[in-house]
């Protein structure tokens, strides 16, 4: 996912506030025999007020993002700490849920340059010397059943996962990102994650699919007072799209674990499928509405 580079709504919000204020400082004032009246305060008022609302939804976006990648440095560190000792048990335990802090914000991620295939590739996605990150680490877990001589790459996976901490600092973040992102992630749980296709070894799809519905889910809530202003029937439709989506998913958790995805029988995949698309549909609707 690439950050676009055309100029943000906020910017375009706060210019024609701007534009709008000067213009109305220059302009003749009009007396009462003219029969003009000027234009009401809340008229004025509205593009400022939101452009102020959608500053601070990315404004608490950008702490998501960078809470999450505290938590995912922290997880990462353990989860190599395992392979690097050889304990695979403890290795496979914590395989899974550490990978979820960076599905929640792979929007991020795959906007700062090499950073999804250093940590996310899978075999066959990048030239076989390339390879690294999380997904080699699974093969030889759960394929070769062998951690022995994988020191380098769990050293290599760590450090660019402390890396990318450095550089969400910095990461641009607009309007027109956050709802891109949103629909992309529904989008990897619908070409990968319901498919079994991404942890082709561990079967720990499921801790990806919820990741990514998580992450879409926490970027609606930023926007959603944005979106009730201008369509509340829309933003209510989107939480009860996540709130029956959360719902289907629900008899897979075990307490903050999944059953693994091979447990799952073809109707329940379908099911879960027909949930993501019901939600990805209006979803789709909401950079409409909040850049319109």
């Amino acid at each position: 996912m690439i950050i676009s580079k055309r100029r943000s709504v906020l910017t375009a919000l706060a210019c024609s506030s701007l534009l709008f204020t000067a213009c109305s400082s220059a302009a003749p004032s009009a007396s009462p025999a003219a029969g003009k009246e000027s234009a009401p305060a809340s008229t004025a008022a509205a593009p400022a007020a939101q452009a102020a609302e959608l500053s601070s939804a990315i404004d608490q976006y950008r702490k998501f993002v960078i809470s999450q990648s505290d938590e995912f440095v922290k997880a990462t560190e353990a989860f190599t700490k395992a392979v690097k000792s050889g304990d695979m048990e403890t290795a496979k335990k914590l395989y899974g849920p550490s990978r979820m802090y960076f599905e929640r914000i792979e929007p991020i991620a795959e906007s700062l340059g090499d950073f999804d295939p250093w940590i996310d590739a899978r075999e066959g996605d990048v030239p076989a010397e390339e390879w690294r990150g999380f997904h080699r680490l699974e093969k030889a877990l759960w394929e070769t059943k062998s951690v022995a001589g994988q020191e380098k790459v769990a050293d290599q996976l760590l450090q660019d996962v402390k890396q990318l901490r450095v550089k969400v600092e910095s990461v641009e973040i607009d309007t027109s990102m956050l709802v891109t992102g949103a629909v992309e992630l529904l989008n990897e749980v619908s070409s990968s994650k319901v498919t079994g296709e991404e942890e082709r070894y561990s079967h720990t799809d499921l801790y990806d699919f919820a990741a990514n519905v998580e992450g879409a889910s926490q970027i609606f809530k930023v926007l959603k007072p944005a979106l009730d202003q201008k369509n509340a029937a829309l933003a209510k439709e989107i939480e009860t799209r996540f709130n029956e989506l959360d719902q289907t998913l629900s008899p897979f958790r075990k307490d903050k674990d999944f059953v693994l995805y091979t447990e799952l029988t073809q109707d329940q995949v379908k099911k879960l499928s027909q949930a993501i698309d019901a939600l990805a549909e209006p979803l789709s609707q909401m950079g409409t509405v909040v850049e319109g």
